[in-house]
C-alpha cells in the first residue's frame, strides 16, 4: 500500500510538473461589435450593432504539443444592441441602447498549425460559454411632436437559480441573468502575443421568462477583435 501511495505521489508530481511546463496564461482585451438577433432564424440587423469591449484572462493547456490545446477563460465583456426609428432631425424619432455587461467563462478546443520556426502558429477553435449578467444600462431618447424626452436606467436582471427548471424573479423589462452559447475563434499566436477574431452565438433569450428553445429571436450575437499577451 505504501509503495502504491509513493508511486501515486511521484506520478502526480511528474504530471503537474509537465502540466505547468505545457500551459500558459494570456491577458486579453479588445473591441466588441455586439448585436441581438431580430428574426426567428437568428439573423440580425447590421445597422443596430453596438460598440463595446472585453478584458480578461485565458489559459492555454496543451493536449498535443504545437497541435491541440484547451483554452478556458474568464472575461468581463459587454454585449447588447441599439435601435432607432425615424430621423433625429424630424419632429418624431426614437432611439434606444441596451448595454449589459457579463462575467463570461468560455472553454474552447483549439487546433494549431505551426508556422516557420514553430513559435508562431495559426489557430482555429470552438467551444461553449456560460455568462452571468452583473451590470449595464438601458438608455433611450427621442422627440414626440417636437417635445424631446430621454431616460437612463440600470438594467435589472432576474434572480434566477440556473439549477432549477423555472426562472425566479422574471418580469416585464427584466433581463435574463444567465446567458450561454457557442464560441468560434481564429487567429495567430506568437511567442509573446496573439491576435484573434471571435464570434459568440448566444443560445439564451434575453427577456426573462421566455422559452429559449422556441426560436432564435432576441439572442446575443457578438463579434470580437482581441489582442493578448502571454504572462
Amino acid at each position: 500500500m505504501k509503495q502504491k501511495l509513493i508511486l501515486l505521489i511521484l506520478f502526480s508530481g511528474i504530471y503537474f510538473n509537465n502540466f505547468a511546463q505545457e500551459s500558459s496564461i494570456f491577458l486579453k482585451g479588445g473591441f466588441n461589435v455586439a448585436n441581438v438577433s431580430v428574426k426567428d432564424d437568428g439573423s440580425i440587423d447590421e445597422a443596430n450593432a453596438l460598440p463595446s469591449f472585453h478584458i480578461g484572462l485565458q489559459g492555454d493547456v496543451t493536449v498535443i504539443k504545437n497541435l491541440l490545446s484547451i483554452q478556458p477563460g474568464l472575461f468581463f465583456t459587454g454585449k447588447g444592441t441599439k435601435s432607432q426609428s425615424g430621423s433625429t432631425s424630424s419632429a418624431n424619432y426614437y432611439r434606444a441602447t441596451s448595454n449589459p455587461f457579463y462575467i463570461e467563462l468560455p472553454v474552447n478546443v483549439v487546433a494549431k498549425l505551426p508556422l516557420g520556426d514553430k513559435q508562431s502558429k495559426f489557430f482555429v477553435g470552438a467551444g461553449p460559454y456560460v455568462a452571468m449578467g452583473i451590470a449595464g444600462k438601458n438608455k433611450a431618447d427621442g422627440r414626440f411632436l417636437g417635445v424631446a424626452f430621454s431616460s437612463e436606467n440600470n438594467i435589472k436582471f432576474s434572480n434566477d437559480n440556473p439549477a432549477t427548471s423555472g426562472e425566479e424573479g422574471a418580469g416585464f423589462n427584466i433581463m435574463r441573468r444567465f446567458d450561454y452559447g457557442l464560441n468560434g475563434t481564429i487567429g495567430f499566436e506568437g511567442k509573446a502575443a496573439l491576435f484573434s477574431v471571435n464570434y459568440g452565438l448566444g443560445l439564451a433569450k434575453l427577456q426573462s421568462g421566455t422559452n429559449s428553445n422556441a426560436d432564435n429571436n432576441n439572442k446575443h450575437r457578438v463579434l470580437s477583435f482581441t489582442i493578448g499577451f502571454r504572462l
